[in-house]
């Protein structure tokens, strides 16, 4: 049987997947874009196109590199492992919300529960690390309890 915490992992795999799929798709229409204007154009708008493109496809590459990052870590998470104290890879429960600690990426949900997946860099995910069930801290005025960790 699969856990709340694996189809989490398994969700946010597949958003990073699909985020990848879709650079690489707009990437390389750029491309194609430009190999058929390299053939029919001439002159200065045609420089000016192909150096629009090449910034565009620059952007493009360095949006990728950011996601393949995030599936990297991704990756590298064990969704069966459960810890006594949160660290990367847990499922925090804190004032009945649940947070992924993997990496910065938008809230979902998950049979009808909403998962917020944040960095360990995060204010709120540093707060978190490390510690266990039943630890209390504040953070911008709000008061937060740690109920469980998957």
């Amino acid at each position: 049987m699969t856990t709340f915490k694996q189809k989490t992992h398994t969700y946010y795999l597949q958003l990073v997947q699909d985020r990848i799929d879709v650079f690489r798709d707009m990437i390389s229409a750029l491309t194609e874009d430009s190999k058929n204007d390299a053939k029919g154009s001439a002159g200065d708008k045609h420089e000016t196109a192909l150096s629009m493109m090449h910034i565009e496809q620059e952007k493009l590459n360095h949006k990728l590199s950011e996601v393949l990052a995030q599936k990297a870590i991704l990756d590298k998470m064990d969704p069966l492992k459960v810890t006594e104290t949160i660290a990367l890879g847990s499922l925090v429960k804190a004032n009945s919300i649940y947070l992924y600690l993997s990496v910065a990426l938008p809230k979902i949900a998950i049979e009808g529960v909403n998962v917020i997946a944040l960095s360990p860099q995060s204010p709120l995910g540093s707060k978190l690390m490390g510690n266990p069930i039943g630890f209390t801290f504040e953070i911008n005025g709000t008061h937060y309890c740690i109920e469980s960790i998957e």
